[in-house]
């Protein structure tokens, strides 16, 4: 069990994987749960507070610095005297699925500034306090970037949400290589395939197979896994997909 004198955050909260990965670091830490919408964290801050865990939501637009650090001044005053041990971003934005000839340029400039906009707002918030964690922290302060199959494969009709995709996963690679030697892990996780989440529910993919989804629970024991790896093996990057996913 890691101190309760350290916290964790989690941006990006909802039914799915967010849910997941706040509930798993709640068994370890309290966790301030950062979503645009009340809704989106709510039901999930009462489950983690039945469970014996301390959590708080806060109404968070990413993308806009603001709001983040308004953000950080609200968990400094909640988490009184805390300091940060893992920062989840797990922000999904600019899904514009059409034909190129169809997008606008808002499309893109959307795409980018939710994605890789938001990580960087969120990344100057919370690095500070990773790197004032170093010296105590019960396991390497850890910084965990959600991407997805585009983050390293453009699709049809899926040019600008690949384009913040990719955006994402370059920033987070200079940002490990920033970051490692001062002590701060700062990982990438490539979420390839549907995952197992109530607006999925109907979702068919690998032909209906069992475990043929990616289980919101195993995405959040990897990011466990990621936050307690020590230092002489710091993982940049997973990918992560069902055993019958083709790629």
């Amino acid at each position: 069990m890691a101190s309760k004198s350290f916290y964790a955050v989690v941006a990006g909260v909802g039914a799915g994987t967010g849910r997941s990965v706040a509930l798993r670091f709640a068994k370890a830490y309290p966790v301030a749960l950062l979503a645009r919408k009340p809704e989106s964290y709510n039901d999930i801050v009462a489950e983690i507070k039945q469970q014996g865990g301390e959590a708080i939501g806060i109404s968070t637009d990413t993308a806009d610095e603001a709001s983040v650090k308004a953000a950080f001044e609200t968990i400094k005053k909640e988490f009184p005297g805390k300091k940060l041990a893992a920062a989840i971003y797990n922000v999904g934005a600019g899904f514009a699925v059409k034909p190129f000839l169809e997008l606008k340029a808002e499309d893109l400039q959307n795409s980018l500034a939710s994605n890789a906009g938001g990580l960087f707002n969120f990344a100057q918030a919370t690095l500070p306090q990773l790197l004032d964690s170093v010296p105590d922290a019960p396991y390497p302060p850890t910084l965990i970037v959600t991407g997805a199959t585009a983050s390293v494969r453009g699709s049809p009709r899926f040019a600008t949400f690949a384009a913040g995709k990719f955006a994402v996963r370059a920033l987070t690679q200079s940002l490990s290589r920033e970051f490692h030697p001062q002590g701060v892990h700062v990982a990438h996780a490539i979420i390839d395939g549907v995952i197992d989440i109530p607006r999925t529910k109907a979702w068919n993919p690998n032909d209906g197979k069992p475990d043929g989804k990616i289980s919101s629970e195993a995405i959040a024991e990897n990011y466990w896994f990621l936050h307690t790896q020590h230092r002489s093996g710091f993982t940049q990057e997973l990918d992560l997909r069902p055993y019958v996913e083709k790629f």
